[in-house]
């Protein structure tokens, strides 16, 4: 299994904060924004993960992240010339995806909840084993601003509909996908939306078709939280302050999943560590080669 983070797009939204720097390196209280689906994947057990963004903003991410060795990952990298879509990401990355079945998540995308980790690897045996996609569906106020799944009456997913004016449902499919191998195929006999974007929503809606598209429920014990403008940003920066100073714990840190999935060992850990510093990051990890924390 692949995975790729599209941390792209011009971020108008949050003008002035991106007008010299990508939205996904923005903090997001005490770590990059992109530390956060970075982790996703690592829950899922990705290993091999490449990250699209803009001309101007791809070095900052090798700068940030290398080459993943720290991690225990192996990235790669790519750029996204013009934001013509979703989809497009599985267009970029088709030389990286090759045959192999592949995860998208969104760069600004925060995923949390107890059971998370179970969840994904379901996702991921489905695209492997099974061939077929996964999303994930939250219950919103305002689904008109996000691609919408629709269900019957036996909760079977019926339709997809990227932001429509008409809503058939509040449950918006959320910034992550699994597909099966074979998905930059399928992408390629895909149509620009009126939009003139490769959407997302429209590949799904030909798994869909095809029977083989999964659809599960993140319920209230889920915190789902994109983080397209200045509320949202303050929002999840909140949210992940308010768990982490209540639980003494880290929400997506990359090198403490990589110890417990044992990607790398104490040494590698305690290196990290130390080139955090005095920062309350680096401490925590330090916490975590201590030994002292269990979970």
């Amino acid at each position: 299994m692949k995975g790729i983070i599209l941390a792209g797009g011009t971020g108008t939204r949050l003008y002035p904060l991106t007008m010299v720097t990508s939205k996904q390196l923005l903090p997001v209280y005490d770590k990059p924004m992109i530390y956060y689906p970075l982790s996703t994947l690592m829950l899922a057990d990705i290993k091999d993960i490449l990250i699209i963004s803009t001309p101007d903003d791809i070095e900052r991410f090798k700068q940030l992240l290398g080459n993943g060795k720290q991690f225990g990952l192996n990235l790669s990298y790519a750029v996204q010339p013009n934001p013509d879509g979703l989809a497009q990401a599985f267009l970029i990355g088709k030389e990286f995806i090759k045959d192999d079945a592949c995860a998208l998540i969104l760069g600004d995308n925060i995923f949390y909840g107890n059971g998370f980790r179970g969840i994904l690897k379901k996702a991921l045996k489905n695209a492997e084993q099974n061939h077929t996609a996964s999303v994930f569906g939250y219950y919103v106020n305002e689904p008109g601003r996000y691609g919408i799944v629709e269900f019957d009456k036996d909760k079977n997913a019926v339709s997809v509909e990227e932001k429509p004016k008409n809503p058939k449902s509040n449950y918006a499919i959320t910034g992550l996908y699994f597909c099966p191998s074979g998905v930059s195929k399928i992408v390629e006999q895909l149509t620009p939306s009126d939009r003139g974007e490769l959407e997302i929503t429209s590949l799904m809606d030909m798994y869909l078709s095809q029977q083989r598209l999964n659809v599960s429920v993140l319920g209230r014990g889920f915190a789902w939280l994109d983080m397209g403008t200045i509320d949202s940003l303050y929002d999840a920066g909140s949210f992940v302050r308010m768990i982490e100073k209540r639980q003494g714990i880290q929400i997506s840190a990359p090198e403490e999943i990589a110890y417990r999935n044992g990607w790398i060992d104490k040494a590698s850990l305690i290196d990290s560590a130390k080139k955090y510093g005095n920062s309350p990051y680096g401490k925590h990890l330090m916490t975590v080669a201590s030994g002292k924390l269990k979970y």
